[in-house]
Order: C-alpha cells, then sequence, then structure tokens
C-alpha cells in the first residue's frame, strides 16, 4: 500500500502517492491523476491556491484562492480550466482531468450562452 501525507492546503506537494485535501470544499484527493501527472487543481470544486513559480518570475508569495472562470479548448484539443486569482488577478490555466467534476466543467462552459453581453433575440433576423 502507498503511503498519503496530508496537507492543510489545495497546493498539491510533489510525492508520487500524496494526497491533499483541498482548503475551500474539503474533499481529499491524489495530487498525483492516474496518468502520472501533476494535479493542479482540485477535482472536485476545481479551485487551488495561489503559488506562482519563482522560476517564472512569480514571486511564489500571493496565496490566493484561484477560482475557475472560464475553460478554452485549445486546437490541441482537450479542455483547459482557467483560473483567476480573487487576491492578485493573476490568470493561470490548468488541464483538465478525466476525475474532474463535469457538472462545475459544464457549468463554467454554458455560461456564456447563458448569461450572454446582448440580447440572443438579434440572432432571429439572421
Amino acid at each position: 500500500m502507498s503511503s498519503t501525507s496530508r496537507t492543510p492546503s489545495s497546493s498539491p506537494s510533489t510525492a508520487p502517492h500524496s494526497a491533499f485535501s483541498c482548503a475551500w470544499c474539503g474533499r481529499t484527493a491524489s495530487a498525483v491523476t492516474d496518468d502520472g501527472t501533476r494535479r493542479h487543481h482540485c477535482p472536485s470544486c476545481l479551485q487551488f491556491r495561489h503559488l506562482p513559480d519563482p522560476a517564472e518570475g512569480g514571486s511564489g508569495d500571493c496565496r490566493g484562492r484561484m477560482s475557475p472562470i472560464a475553460v478554452a479548448v485549445p486546437r490541441t484539443g482537450g479542455w483547459m480550466v482557467i483560473h483567476r486569482c480573487v487576491r492578485c488577478d493573476g490568470l493561470a490555466s490548468s488541464p483538465t482531468r478525466a476525475d474532474d467534476n463535469q457538472l462545475v466543467l459544464m457549468r463554467l462552459a454554458v455560461r456564456p450562452l447563458a448569461q450572454p453581453p446582448f440580447p440572443l433575440e438579434a440572432f432571429g433576423d439572421l
């Protein structure tokens, strides 16, 4: 059996068999996905703690909540979750995983259609 260590934040550790407890929804999830890649967000609520990489020019001290705001579909296929930090307004993206909450993903995907910035009746005349 593999050992499991829990951390109080929703930032996954780099240990291959570790788990983390999400600071927002409280669910426990594996920090590594089934295909062996590191998880960037909680699979239940899709949120994570903002930990900018100092190697990429980030200070690493924000630690704000990264909330999912949209999904993007790159030309390469697959969905990416777009997150915005509620503290510093930084943006980040992370790929979706097979065990991500499908309801939350679909809510993000249809939000622009459910709340358009203009009346959809204008398309009736086209």
